[in-house]
């Protein structure tokens, strides 16, 4: 018998890290070649990794949760033969820790994979880039492993407020509290074994102000710590790297949809039943492919390091999806070959694969432009932050009923503000507005969106 140590694999796309976030096979198993022993999470989508060999699980590299570095070992098996690992040579850093059971998930991470969803609207999304240093962190999952197979439960629960307790004090400054409405157990006391003065009740004045009598309201003690894991840790880090990194501005316009409604509805109603239903978002990524051959660096990616502005003909949009887990950008591909309802269709089967955790790490990369949207839960405008290495992104607020003034009248239209975010790095402000405008003016006339070569006024 020997032993044949596994690696973790070059994932692609220059990934030096991934996540386990989740094993699917534990010491002592006997396992084939090509089966399922662990869910990896990438910067782009959960990744499932595959055992290289038959054998018996021996050891495994760290528990769910944890960081492991690309070519680090992942796994250890026992298989017949002289394995890849000489007899009594040490295998690569660090040492495995080994686990009598499968390892969950920690508390607060739904270990499955964390993937995909729309509430219908959405978050933004942001690129990732490496922060601290990986060989520390990856040098450190052993200890932490060990620490939560013996230690507590990685979500600590919620500590009890503190019970009353008997008041040392003079009458005098139970009068006090008496008048001023204070429960005298919860006033701290400076006096020997707690016993309160008048020092310590108007210091608790000061700090606390004058609190309800006893049996109302009380103040509230203890906290708890949720490990920052899977998606949630990958959209962490993408925020801050994109806040870090990228000069942002917004602009904000409000958008007068009446038309725009009265054409969605009239096509809804007429629809065939093989005919996906219409909302907003395929309208707006029309009108963006009139308008965005005339702003090109808006449809564009910037590579940071080498300071080139990539400037693209075919548009990808991606569609920032809120999920359980936290925010997807599932991408459709080439709008600019969609007529509405084939937008339709292709914006429902990416959010539906995201929601339902199907999304191929295809489907969640290379985007040139993004669209995010808060839909019905409402707001007058956001500000969206740039889903790098793209250089705009394009958040859509509440569609609501508003008065309005028209010809000197005030009269209720259907508005709806548009709230983008640019990279001012190579978008103008003057160009990154006059976008704006030119969608402005497609959504407010709805039926130039579907005429060819149709100018926009700006």
């Amino acid at each position: 018998m020997g032993t044949f140590s596994f690696k973790l694999p070059d994932l692609g796309e220059g990934i030096v890290e991934s996540e386990i976030s989740k094993w699917h096979v534990a010491v002592g198993d006997t396992v084939s070649e090509d089966q399922h022993i662990a869910d990896v999470m990438t910067d782009k989508a959960v990744v499932e990794v595959t055992a290289p060999v038959d054998g018996v699980v021996t050891a495994l590299a760290c528990a769910a949760g944890e960081i492991l570095a690309v070519g680090r070992e992942l796994i250890r098996f026992e298989v017949e033969g002289s394995g890849n690992t000489a007899a009594g040579q040490s295998p690569a850093e660090p040492a495995p820790v080994q686990h009598a059971t499968a390892p969950a998930a920690p508390a607060g991470n739904d270990g499955d994979s964390d993937a995909a969803v729309d509430r219908a609207q959405a978050v933004e999304g942001a690129e990732d880039t490496p922060d601290t240093d990986t060989t520390d962190r990856v040098a450190a999952a052993p200890a932490r492993a060990a620490q939560r197979e013996t230690g507590p439960p990685q979500t600590a629960p919620i500590t009890p407020a503190l019970p009353h307790r008997t008041v040392l004090t003079s009458p005098s400054v139970r009068q006090r509290a008496r008048e001023q409405g204070i429960d005298l157990s919860l006033v701290p006391g400076s006096g020997r074994d707690g016993r309160i003065d008048n020092r310590d009740l108007d210091a608790f004045l000061e700090a606390m102000g004058r609190l309800a009598a006893t049996g109302q309201r009380h103040p509230r003690s203890g906290s708890r710590e949720t490990p920052i894991t899977g998606l949630r840790r990958v959209i962490a880090r993408k925020m801050a790297a994109a806040k870090r990194t990228i000069p942002h501005y917004s602009y904000i316009e409000e958008i007068d949809l009446t038309q725009l409604e009265e054409l969605r509805a009239q096509l809804n109603e007429t629809r065939g039943s093989e005919q996906p239903k219409l909302t907003l978002l395929p309208f707006i990524m029309l009108a963006l492919v009139r308008v965005l051959p005339r702003f090109p660096q808006c449809n564009a990616q910037f590579n940071s390091e080498t300071e080139v502005l990539t400037e693209h003909e075919a548009i990808h949009i991606g569609i920032a999806t809120m999920t359980k887990n936290g925010l997807l950008v599932p991408v459709v591909r080439h709008a600019e070959a969609l007529d509405l309802w084939q937008a339709a269709g292709e914006l429902a089967r990416q959010t539906a694969a995201a929601r339902e955790q199907r999304s191929a790490a295809a489907d969640l990369q290379g985007s040139t432009i993004t669209l995010t949207s808060l839909g019905a839960i409402g707001g007058i405008a956001t500000t969206p932050v740039i889903n790098a290495p793209e250089t705009t992104i394009i958040g859509i607020n509440k569609l609501q009923q508003r008065p309005m003034v028209r010809q000197g009248n005030i009269v209720v239209r259907n508005m709806m503000n548009l709230s983008a975010s640019f990279d001012h790095r190579v978008v103008d402000g003057y160009d990154g507005a006059q976008l704006i405008q030119a969608l402005k003016q497609l959504l407010e006339h709805p039926g130039a969106i579907f005429v060819p070569d149709q100018p926009c006024n700006e």
